[in-house]
């Protein structure tokens, strides 16, 4: 397989980590969240190295920002929410 073969196949595994990305950012429990921004911004990385080898440049600039984005609401849900009653007995 060519190496261009294999980063054309990024696209596969970036659009299942942003999906399962965002059920995860669905859920109510805050662990759960952190999972979703974890997988958003692997999603993020991927989406970006594929759009290098596309030369897809706007895609690139998309995915700087929204990783930026996915980095504050990581933070926002580490440091400013609670855990459950449920999370912390667990």
């Amino acid at each position: 397989m060519d190496d261009l073969d294999w980063i054309d196949l990024l696209q596969w595994p970036a659009m299942f980590a942003t999906i399962l990305a965002a059920w995860w950012i669905g859920s109510r429990q805050p662990r759960r969240r952190r999972i979703g921004f974890v997988c958003f911004i692997a999603s993020n990385l991927l989406w970006a190295v594929w759009g290098w080898h596309a030369q897809a440049w706007a895609l690139i600039v998309l995915q700087v920002c929204l990783c930026a984005m996915n980095l504050r609401g990581l933070k926002k849900n580490t440091n400013g929410t609670p855990p459950s009653p449920r999370e912390s007995t667990s």
